[in-house]
Parts: structure tokens; sequence; C-alpha cells
């Protein structure tokens, strides 16, 4: 269907020109007869009919103007909407690739040497790609799916490494039927092993924990990292990801705090669901 696409913006970009030259001859012949009933008012003035016909005619141009400025203001608060839209699927899209294609090559060798343990690897990372890319579409989406994803995602990395990781995932979740939007989280958790775990040669870890309760979502991270490996911020795209999306979704409603040591990296999210 992807051949029609072209067609159908064609058609669409016609149809706003046609309605664009149909509303400029609108105004034109509307602002053409108000120019006349100015002209022939000292003619026809003192005629009640004329008069009559004149205050109507202004009252109706009233309204079609009030109409119109409506309209725009209607318009410009599509385009905001819209663009903020196309912003957060922007940032959604911008979810590591590369960690797809990596866990790819090693389920090719595992295969070989576990094939039942690389059976359930790649049905958790098929269950990744459908959450990203089905359910990262939606705006909200129940928070056990959140973390079922982060679980997901968490196996899959463990399996990459040959080295002793230490990963800690706990939750502490009271019930509620809390919503979160989706692939959120998972800035910070590609953060802490993009710039963390990967660049260490051993003792590297992750810890986590979520807590949801009492109307709020509260979720810190903390990861070591070596300072000779990382010169820069250790922080990365990711952060600045998340700090977006959060002044989109969340507006006021979220509190960030990112606290960076000697050799580890901390960030504490908090998330108010009322």
């Amino acid at each position: 269907m992807d051949y029609m696409i072209p067609g159908y913006y064609m058609i669409i970009a016609i149809r706003n020109k046609t309605r664009n030259i149909t509303s400029r001859l609108f105004w034109i012949v509307m602002t053409s007869i108000g120019i006349l009933i100015i002209i022939f008012n000292d003619a026809f003035g003192d005629q009640e009919e004329f008069a009559i016909f004149g205050l109507l005619y202004f009252s109706l141009l009233l309204f079609f103007f009030v109409r119109w400025v409506f309209a725009q203001i209607r318009s410009i608060i599509r385009l905001k909407r819209d663009k903020t839209k196309m912003e957060m699927l922007h940032l959604k899209s911008q979810v590591n690739p590369h960690f797809f294609f990596n866990t790819l090559n090693n389920l090719y060798g595992l295969v070989l040497k576990d094939p039942k343990e690389a059976q359930k690897l790649i049905l958790k990372l098929s269950e990744l790609m459908r959450y990203s890319i089905y359910e990262g579409q939606n705006e909200w989406v129940k928070l056990e799916d959140e973390i079922t994803y982060l679980k997901n995602y968490v196996a899959l990395h463990q399996n990459r490494y040959h080295k002793k990781v230490k990963i800690d995932f706990n939750t502490n979740v009271d019930g509620a039927d809390y919503k979160i939007m989706p692939l959120l989280l998972i800035l910070v958790v590609e953060n802490a092993f993009k710039h963390g775990v990967e660049k260490l040669r051993d003792n590297a870890y992750v810890n986590m924990e979520l807590i949801a309760k009492d109307s709020y979502i509260e979720f810190k991270i903390s990861n070591n990292y070596d300072k000779e490996e990382t010169k820069s911020h250790p922080s990365g795209i990711g952060i600045s990801n998340l700090k977006r999306r959060l002044e989109i979704g969340y507006k006021k409603k979220f509190d960030l705090s990112i606290d960076m040591k000697e050799e580890t990296f901390e960030v504490k999210l908090t998330l108010h669901t009322v």
C-alpha cells in the first residue's frame, strides 16, 4: 500500500490549495460588497431598506470574520499538537537499535551451543520487538507491561556479556492500575548499560528499584562506570531524550534527579500519576 501514499498526499495538497483559493475569493467578494455599500451609502443611506441591508450585511461579515479567527486559532493549536506528537514519535524512535542487532548476533552463536536457551531468548527478543513496535506507539501503557519489557531487556543483556555483571531489579507495585508512557524507563536503563557495563572490564553492576504506590511511580537506578574510559559526561543522549519526553508528557508532574559521583552514576525519577 506504500505506493498509494504519495498520491494520497498529492490529493490532500490539491484539496488544501483549492480550499485556500476559495477562501480568498470569498473574502475578496465580501470585502468588495462592503466597499460598495460604503460608497453608495451617501446616495441610498436614507432609504430604510438599504440601511437594513447594510446592517444585516456587516453583521454577517462580522460573523464570518469571527468564525475565521476562531478557525485560525484552532488550526494553530492543531499544528502545535501535531508537532508535539511528531516530536514524541521521533524521540521514541531513538531507542538504540544496535541492541537488537547485537542480540541477534549473539543468538546466532547460541543456537548451536544451547538450542533450548536460544529459544527462550528468541522469544524474549520477539516480545521486546513487539512491544517497541506496537505498544510503543501508544500514549500510555500499563506499568506492568513496561516492567516486563525492562525485564526482557535485562535478560537479553545478561546473555550478551562474557564477563561477570551484577544486575538487580527490584519492584514493589501496590496492585493499582498504573499507567506510564511507553519506552520511558528504558532510556536510563540503556544509558546504564551503554556507559557503564559495556565500558567496564569487570565488577560492573546495575541496581534498579521501581516502587509504585500512593499515586506515584518512583524509579531509581545506579551503575558504576570507568571514569578513564568515559571522558565525557556518562549520561549520553538517553538522558536528554528522557528530559524532553517528560516535559511533553508529564509537564510538571515529575521529579528527576541525576547524581554523578566519582565512579557511580545515579538517576532517580518520580512520576506523579494524579
